[in-house]
Formats: structure tokens, sequence, C-alpha cells
């Protein structure tokens, strides 16, 4: 799928303005092709045929300039380094030269490079490479991405220790126990005549079982730390939605005004809360009949971003009765997470709310617990999204609910990939399947397949047994240049 005998070169930073962008390349001649291009020091002269640097040292910067090799054009100034092979990020001759970031610029020394022999680099190449030659096994060339994309510190603190191989190291672990039955297995199938001592494989089954569970148990908060939750905030039109939006934010973000319907599309925002990036999607009031066409796209939009929500915030008007609206709503979450949200409880007089903890005892008045019945397992929140009253108390409530009481958020997760949770559910099935058939007298052949079915689902998290088709998708994910 990738070659890995010619050179690749591509913009490694983000386009657009910059104080500095860099482009990278590697392969058996980036070295070559930068001395083509590049001249040390401030001068610009055109490089001579077979030009050589016996000055320009290996991981060290070099002042100078890019100049265009048949004109000797100064196309920027830059500083460049080169590094030798194995030592470098894809064990091959790497080389950067750091420019200035605008877009024209590095493109113009991209294209030098290209002219020069390098061809682009496909998404992802840098770190496949650095994969296939053995720098970096899959579960760790994933990780690269994961830092890239962390919204939060724990969703860093996960992808960075899953680049420096907690993951792996445990999946390693397990296999390497499976390895050995299996081949305990297939010598007492090889070899009949031969006097093959006898092995209990139960307690190693057993303890295999026991890590895989453990480490399937984290998967799903190590998702909701990877890929954030998303979070629909909805109601009929005025009950305030964007006003909770920006008491969650601590800014501005939406605009609020008294005029029912101010909202015409979705507003998306991500809040760190904990460690759990929730992408908090503020969305048109929903409502059942309305004459605007453009109130209705943004009612649709408001329905489609419930239906893919995967925590919803109701917010109702606490200082009104009830609607047939806020029921119709409720209805539309259906089984969804959920947490009734009723606001303006700064608009009642004398109300308890003004007490916390008479409030988060009595929890909500009748007509809101009517409501909070047809949302299945919400719980009630009230607050005020004007004074921030009972803030606290929601965001105390979407962690609970996302969390579902589990691991306190201030662990890293080892385990953050949906890929990887396949994988050791599939792992666990065979390794229980195995268990379940040894402890039933199975045949030693069927026992060997289940044993060799759970290595592959592990081998297929670090590289061992991943296919090709797989690894064009893990590492068409990336960016260009990565």
């Amino acid at each position: 799928m990738y070659s890995l005998d010619d050179t690749i070169v591509a913009i490694s930073t983000a386009l657009g303005e910059g104080g500095i962008g860099i482009v990278r390349m590697t392969g058996p001649e980036a070295t070559e092709i930068l001395l083509r291009v590049f001249v040390s020091g401030p001068g610009s002269q055109r490089p001579k045929a077979g030009y050589t640097a016996p000055s320009f040292q290996p991981r060290t910067l070099h002042y100078g300039h890019i100049v265009e090799p048949n004109t000797a054009e100064r196309v920027d100034e830059v500083l460049a380094v080169h590094m030798p092979a194995p030592r470098t990020y894809t064990r091959q001759d790497v080389v950067e030269i750091h420019g200035h970031g605008g877009f024209v610029a590095l493109q113009r020394i991209q294209a030098l490079c290209l002219g020069q022999g390098a061809r682009q680099a496909e998404p992802g190449e840098f770190t496949a490479r650095a994969f296939l030659n053995g720098r970096l096994d899959l579960a760790q060339a994933e990780a690269v991405l994961d830092v890239v994309q962390a919204r939060t510190e724990v969703a860093l603190q996960a992808a960075v220790g899953q680049l420096g191989g907690l993951l792996s190291d445990r999946v390693r672990s397990v296999r390497a126990a499976l390895v050995d039955i299996l081949a305990y297995l297939e010598a007492t199938i090889d070899f009949v005549e031969d006097e093959i001592p006898e092995r209990d494989i139960g307690p190693d089954l057993r303890d295999a079982s026991t890590s895989l569970q453990r480490l399937v148990a984290e998967a799903d908060r190590g998702i909701i730390y990877r890929q954030g939750v998303r979070t629909a905030i909805v109601g009929r039109p005025n009950v305030g939605k964007s006003s909770l939006l920006n008491r969650l934010l601590r800014t501005g973000r939406a605009i609020v005004t008294d005029i029912p319907g101010t909202t015409r599309d979705t507003l998306e925002e991500t809040l760190n809360l904990q460690g759990i990036p929730v992408v908090l999607v503020d969305t048109a009031g929903i409502t059942s009949e309305t004459g605007d066409p453009i109130e209705y796209l943004g009612v649709e939009r408001s329905r489609a971003t419930l239906a893919q929500a995967d925590l919803v915030l109701l917010v109702i008007d606490a200082s009104q009765p009830l609607t047939d609206a806020d029921h119709d709503i409720a209805a539309l979450v259906g089984s969804k997470p959920a947490i009734v949200v009723p606001n303006k409880i700064d608009l009642l007089e004398n109300s308890w709310w003004s007490n916390t903890a008479v409030g988060a005892a009595a929890g909500c008045p009748r007509r809101e617990s009517q409501l909070q019945c047809t949302v299945l397992d919400a719980s009630c929140v009230p607050i005020s999204a004007r004074t921030g009253e009972g803030l606290e108390h929601l965001e105390a409530a979407i962690i609970e609910t996302v969390l579902s009481g589990q691991i306190s958020a201030s662990e890293a997760p080892l385990v953050t990939s949906p890929r990887h949770r396949q994988a050791l559910n599939q792992a666990l099935d065979h390794v229980d399947g195995a268990r379940a058939g040894y402890g039933a007298g199975q045949l030693t052949d069927m026992l060997a397949i289940d044993v060799t079915a759970a290595v592959n689902a592990l081998g297929e998290i670090t590289g061992q047994t991943a296919s090709e088709d797989l690894l064009e998708t893990i590492f068409g994910s990336f960016c260009i240049g990565k």
C-alpha cells in the first residue's frame, strides 16, 4: 500500500498565516534534495552541481535561504535541519524546513522539493512509515492523531500515555499469555504420539479474561474523553436555551433577546467539564407549526440535532405552567440520556429554590416532576441562567449522567478508541468461549480456534495482524504531513 523507496514531502503545519510553517521530507533522497534548494548563511548564491556542505551537521538547525536551483531566486529565509536514519520519526532520513507561515511561501518550498524528485505525501504517510519501519506499533500510531486532536487535558494525558505504549504493553502481555496457551494446544494436536506434559490452562485463560474485562470496562469512559459528548440544548422558544449556553461557557457566545425565536440555527461550542469535552449545541426553539420558512428550517435542524445527541438538556420555563409543546419535545427525547432543566427560577417569588440545600433535597416541584416522568431516567436540575443559581448542580449532573457514577474523571483511561474496544470485546468473547469449552472438556482443536481468534483480535490493536484495508482506513484519517 505504501512505498518506502521514494521520498515524500508535505507541509506539516496548518494552512493559513502564521509565524512559522514547516515543510517536511522523508525518504532516501531527502537530504540530497534539501542540499539542492538550500543555501546556508546570508548569501543566496546558486548551489553548484555536486554541492555539499561539510559543516551541515545533522540534528542542528542551520540558517539560510531556500533558492530556486536554476535561477538562484530567493524563495524564503529559513532554518533547515536534516536527521539521518535510523534515529528519526520514520526511521528514514528526515528533513524539516522551517520557513515563514505564509501559504504561498510554503507552497513554493514544497513545489521546489517536488521538482527535485520528491512526491506529495499521502494523508498519514509519515506516521505510516513510522509504523511500517517498526518505530511505532499501530496503537501508538493512532495515538499520534489523538494527541493532535485532544480537546482537554485528560484526553491529552490519555493520548500521550497510549503514544508511550501503556495500552500496547497491556495488550501485548495478554496476547503473549494467549500465544503461550496456543503453542501448548497446537503441540498437543501436532505431536499426539509424543509425551507432551499435561497442563491446566484454566487459570491462564481466567487471568487473560480478567485482564481483558478490565480494559473493556473503561473503554466507554475512555471514548467519551476522546470523542466528547454531543449535548443538545432543546426546548420551546424563549425558555432560555441560549442564555444557558452562554452561562455554561462563561461568555456571551449566543445572541440573547426577549424576542421568541432569536436563535434560527444550531450553534456549537465545546465545554471542558472535568476533562470531558462536552460539545454543547444550542438549537432553535422547537414548535409544532410555523409559517416562517427560515424558522421551519431551524426547527428541523433542532430535531436532527436532538436525534444525533448523546445527551439532552431539556430546558423549560419554571416561571410558567407546562405547555403541550413541552410535553411534545419531551416525547421527542424518548429514551436518550437527558436532564430536565427548569430555568428562570429567579422569577419565582419566595421560592424554596433560593435555598440550595432545600432545593437539592426536595427535587423538582410538582409541575416539573410531571414532565420529568415523560423522559426516561432523567434527573431534574432547576437553574437560573440569568444569575447562575444552580449551575454547579447542573454541571455535576452532566458529569454524573455521562460517567454513570464510574471512575473519577481525573484518571486518564487506557482505551479511548471504538476500534480498540471492538477488538478487545472480540478477544474477550473468544477467551470466554475457550474457558467454557475447556471446562466442558471440549476438543483441543476447538479450543485452539477460539484462542487463535483472540490472539488475532489483539494483534489488530498493535498491528501484528492488521490488514491493508485497516491500515489504509486508519492512516487515511490523518492530515497530510503527519
